[in-house]
């Protein structure tokens, strides 16, 4: 399940302006033109940023999401008409043989319950062709990058427009094992309404993500740096035989 920062129509609108350096992406662009890749799945795509910044390319690009406010925001944007939206996950894709799958941002720790990690790692095998690759990012347990979501660290006044000025920021709620919970809150002054999102993510181990990987079938050719975030995430490149 989405969190409400994805699925809430009023959050969902407000998810790029609260968030607008995706400096991040620019690895996976670069991935994407070194592997040659035509065609790619965009697992959790949300407001189509991504697979927007893909179909610019001229490359044909499928996003899927299961959370269905963030895909009408990415509907809505120019070009989106390049771009096979879908409605979902990657549990249940229909036979699309791409040349690389992304998942971008958290959303590999999004997935934390141990039977759905297993389920998607599986419809992505099955969705790539017989060399196509698998790319994603998961942060470094050992960084304990959690201790710095607090409200001091994170608070911001954004004044998005359309909407007015609103206030954000996130506390953790709780830490039990390589599960982390923490809240976003979001105040809008327009009319004093207060929204929360409530999120959940596994910090899995590195040496934990390659035996699952390679129990779905998959070739792991590399961990990489996030150039953005160097020693803070592991970027994962792993090829279906």
């Amino acid at each position: 399940m989405a969190d409400e920062g994805f699925t809430h129509p009023r959050l969902a609108a407000i998810y790029d302006p609260l968030d607008p350096d995706r400096s991040d992406l620019d690895a996976y662009l670069r991935m994407a033109e070194e592997f040659g890749a035509r065609r790619v799945l965009d697992i959790g795509c949300g407001t189509g940023v991504f697979a927007l910044l893909l179909a610019a390319r001229s490359i044909e690009v499928v996003g899927v999401d299961p959370a269905l406010a963030s895909l009408d925001v990415a509907r809505g944007k120019p070009g989106a008409e390049r771009v096979r939206w879908i409605h979902g996950d990657a549990t249940e894709l229909p036979p699309m043989h791409v040349d690389l799958a992304t998942m971008t941002a958290n959303v590999a720790m999004q997935i934390v319950e141990a039977d759905a990690w297993r389920e998607t790692l599986r419809g992505i095998h099955a969705a790539l062709r017989p060399g196509g690759r698998l790319v994603f990012e998961t942060r470094n347990p050992a960084r304990r990058a959690w201790e710095e979501w607090t409200r001091e660290a994170s608070y911001a006044v954004t004044d998005v427009a359309g909407v007015g000025v609103v206030e954000s920021w996130v506390e953790v709620t709780a830490v039990e094992g390589q599960l982390v919970s923490f809240r976003w809150t979001y105040v809008f002054a327009a009319d004093g309404q207060v929204l929360t999102s409530d999120s959940t993510l596994r910090f899995r181990e590195r040496e934990e993500i390659g035996a699952e990987l390679a129990a779905r079938g998959f070739a792991v050719e590399d961990v990489r740096d996030a150039p953005d975030r160097p020693g803070r995430e592991f970027v994962f490149v792993a090829r279906r035989p």
